[in-house]
C-alpha cells in the first residue's frame, strides 16, 4: 500500500507539471481554464502542484482536455496482490509440513532492480532455493504457466519450483487433465516433494502440491 501511495503521488505530480506547462504555454490563466472545465482557480493550483490527492479521474481528464491534453491510463502486472485468508492458510499448511530447520522467506522479490514481482515464498533446503507459488484456484492454466516460466527465467537463483494448490475438486481435475500441459514441467509427485521437504531435502525436480 505504501508503494501504491507513492506511485499515485508521483503520477499526480507528473500530471500537475504537464497541466501547468500546457496552460502557461498557451497563455491561459487558471481562472479562465477553471471556468471552462468547472473547477475553481484554487483547485487547479492544488492539482498543478500535486497537492490534490483526492482529485477524481473525471476532473483530471476535463482539466487536461481544457489545456489541450488527453488523459491516458493503463494497469499492468507489477507485483503480488494482497493475499486473502484462504491463500494465506494454504501457504501456512505447506510451511507446517517442512523440516524445522528449513529456511523460509515470504514475498521474495526477483533480483532485478525495479521489478516488483515476487515469489509467494522461498524455502532453502539442501542448499537449493525452492520457490513456492500458491493458488487457491487454478483458473487459467496457460497464463499461470507463462507467468511462472517468466519468473524462473528471470530468477536464476531458483533451483526448484513448487506450485501449491488448494486441494479442491476443481484443482484436482485440472492437475489430472494432461491436456493442460503442466505435467512435463512438474514431474515430481506431490507425496515425493512433501517427503523431501519434510526431510530437509530439495525435491528432485519441480512439483505440484495439493494441500
Amino acid at each position: 500500500m505504501d508503494r501504491a501511495n507513492r506511485r499515485a503521488q508521483a503520477v499526480l505530480n507528473d500530471l500537475g507539471n504537464e497541466i501547468r506547462e500546457a496552460r502557461t504555454g498557451r497563455g491561459l490563466s487558471q481562472a479562465f481554464v477553471g471556468d471552462a472545465v468547472g473547477l475553481s482557480r484554487n483547485q487547479i493550483g492544488l492539482i498543478e502542484h500535486g497537492e490534490a490527492p483526492r482529485v477524481s479521474l473525471r476532473d483530471l481528464a476535463r482539466l487536461l482536455a481544457g489545456v489541450g491534453l488527453e488523459l491516458s491510463a493503463r494497469a499492468y502486472p507489477a507485483g503480488p496482490p494482497i493475499r486473502d485468508a484462504a491463500q494465506q492458510a494454504l501457504v501456512d499448511r505447506l510451511r507446517a509440513r517442512l523440516h524445522a530447520s528449513a529456511r523460509w522467506s515470504s514475498e521474495v522479490a526477483l533480483p532485478i532492480e525495479g521489478d516488483l514481482r515476487a515469489w509467494d515464498a522461498v524455502v532453502i533446503v539442501d542448499a537449493v532455493r525452492v520457490a513456492v507459488e500458491a493458488e487457491t484456484r487454478l483458473r487459467d492454466v496457460q497464463a499461470t504457466r507463462r507467468r511462472l516460466n517468466l519468473k524462473l527465467r528471470d530468477d536464476p537463483r531458483i533451483g526448484r519450483l513448487v506450485l501449491l494448490l488448494a486441494d479442491t475438486r476443481t484443482n484436482r481435475a485440472a492437475v489430472r487433465d494432461l491436456t493442460l500441459g503442466l505435467g512435463p514441467e512438474f514431474p515430481v509427485p506431490a507425496r515425493v516433494a512433501l517427503r523431501c521437504l519434510a526431510a530437509e531435502r530439495a525435491p528432485p525436480a519441480n512439483a505440484i502440491i495439493l494441500l
